[in-house]
């Protein structure tokens, strides 16, 4: 798909990640972009070593988004805790 296609399909991932998450998600387009790809290839990873997936196999929009999702909830608590 490349890069531009990875990144765009991230950012989509990461804005419905967003938008199911409850709670103000301080971050700017670039971090929810990067969150939707690493979600993607975090919920691939997964998928993979569960076999769900072959190597080289998408691993899909829900399983895409649930990955987001996971990692908002990870960054949005370490953001907040207190130093």
């Amino acid at each position: 798909m490349g890069l531009i296609g990875t990144l765009f399909i991230g950012l989509i991932v990461g804005a419905i990640a967003r938008f199911l998450l409850p709670g103000e998600q301080k971050m700017g387009w670039i971090l929810t972009c990067l969150l939707g790809v690493a979600g993607s290839i975090a919920a691939g990873a997964a998928g993979q070593m569960m076999g769900w997936y072959q190597a080289g196999e998408g691993a899909g929009w829900i399983a895409s988004v649930v990955g987001a999702v996971v990692l908002l909830f990870v960054v949005q608590k370490v953001r907040s805790s207190p130093k």
